[in-house]
């Protein structure tokens, strides 16, 4: 019910299906380029189009598609390219992305998933052919000796860059502290007490590393 659910599908290469939970993730870029994760953008549409993903824990951190397939200088073929799918908090369908990694914000709960093909602009080609069930973690407490390959944070954008608005916070409501009543009134010269500063609340905590689990990929007829 919190953070999101990151997978990639390296299967074009041999690989398995990596996945991953961000804590804490505001954008679907910031989820792909943290905890081991990096990506590269083309030199048309910079780091929001996503044309290269690797992983920290494959193959020494090795991005893909590789440079003799794809030089991300122009934006890929609609046939060759990082597909983007989500499924909602409970759902167990995908749903093709209609924005780009840097202005879609992952909800608590979700599943994040990259595959590499085609498809058309609604997606109804080359739908993935594992769940998000499958991809969902089922466990209901922590499982002790898993590291993950990297707890970097995201590579600081290139300034400039669209990102989409920015998100919505709220501070914590504090306590306020309660008023001393008035002393009562004497005919000695005014004195007065000043009231006991009261204590507040402050918010604790932080997120924790991610944790990246390998999936293997769906059985194929």
């Amino acid at each position: 019910g919190s953070g999101a659910v990151l997978a990639v599908d390296f299967s074009r290469w041999g690989g398995p299906v990596y996945r991953s939970c961000g804590s804490t993730p505001t954008t679907g870029y910031e989820l792909l380029n943290q905890g081991g994760w990096r990506t590269t953008g083309t030199g048309h549409d910079g780091p929001a189009f996503i044309c290269r993903i690797g992983y920290s824990g494959y193959r020494d951190g090795q991005q893909f598609p590789p440079p003799e397939q794809d030089d991300c200088v122009l934006t890929p073929p609609a046939s060759a390219y990082w597909s983007y799918w989500h499924a909602g908090p409970g759902a167990d369908d995908w749903e093709y992305s209609q924005l780009g990694a840097m202005l879609y914000k992952p909800k608590p709960g979700s599943v994040d998933l990259w595959i590499f093909g085609g498809t058309d602009i609604g997606g109804t080609q080359g739908r993935p052919q594992i769940t998000p069930d499958q991809l969902r973690a089922h466990n209901t407490r922590p499982s002790g000796g898993g590291e993950p390959a990297s707890t970097a944070h995201a590579p600081a954008l290139p300034p400039g860059t669209d990102t989409g608005p920015a998100p919505v916070t709220t501070e914590p409501k504090r306590p306020t502290a309660p008023t001393a009543p008035e002393p009562p009134a004497s005919p000695s010269p005014t004195a007065s007490s000043s009231p006991s500063p009261g204590e507040t609340a402050e918010p604790t905590g932080s997120p924790g590393p991610t944790e990246s689990a390998e999936v293997p990929p769906p059985a194929t007829t």
